[in-house]
């Protein structure tokens, strides 16, 4: 499957590259077979980006789920403004990584907020803090779990599907970001983390804690 937001650019590039090979095939000008040559390329990069494959969750509600594919670049105990211990696992998102984001738990969201904010590298640790994002947090019936899709120093465009008061399934598919990003998970002190740093995760699928 192509996610939808991609045929807004999928559609252009391809009739772009389309014209480049008929206008080469007219005239033989190869500046023309350049041109299609490389945006053909860039056309196949934008459809491998866009790309959205089906996941199947494993068996066990409790298990919060992975909300995108990457690599863990932060999992780590932290304090809150409010004085409350939370663990943080954050998720680098590469330009090669499948963009789509997912439900990491069923239950229902009770608060979706978009915090303007800078555009530092998504693997930078500031970027928690001060990068454009959406919060996102899910209440389950073992706990709340919040996330946050985060704008890069490219990702300026994130997509969220989901409001408050909507009703959700782990492993659904709820938004995007592009192109290259990160998200941030922000567990309670109850969950077990089951990833460490380094750790490949895939959205919908990988573990990343377990409620009791």
């Amino acid at each position: 499957m192509i996610e939808r937001d991609g045929y807004r650019f999928i559609i252009p590039a391809v009739l772009v590259a389309a014209t480049l090979w008929t206008l080469f095939a007219r005239c033989k000008c190869w500046p023309y077979a350049v041109g299609a040559v490389f945006i053909t390329i860039l056309a196949a990069f934008i459809v491998y980006f866009f790309r959205d494959p089906e996941r199947t969750p494993p068996p066990g509600d409790n298990l919060i789920l992975s909300p995108g594919d990457g690599k863990i670049i932060i999992n780590e105990q932290r304090t809150g403004s409010d004085g409350k211990t939370y663990t943080l696992v954050s998720i680098f998102l590469s330009v090669f990584d499948v963009h789509v984001n997912r439900i990491p738990i069923s239950g229902k969201i009770t608060h979706v907020k978009h915090v303007p904010g800078k555009f530092h590298k998504a693997f930078q640790p500031e970027a928690v803090t001060e990068n454009e994002r959406t919060e996102i947090t899910v209440a389950s019936k073992y706990g709340d779990v919040s996330f946050s899709q985060v704008a890069g120093i490219l990702a300026r465009r994130i997509v969220c599907r989901i409001k408050e008061g909507d009703e959700v399934t782990r492993g659904e598919r709820m938004g995007l970001i592009r192109f290259g990003s990160r998200i941030d998970i922000f567990l309670p002190p109850s969950v077990t983390v089951d990833v460490k740093l380094g750790d490949r995760v895939v959205g919908g699928e990988s573990v990343i804690g377990r409620f009791p």
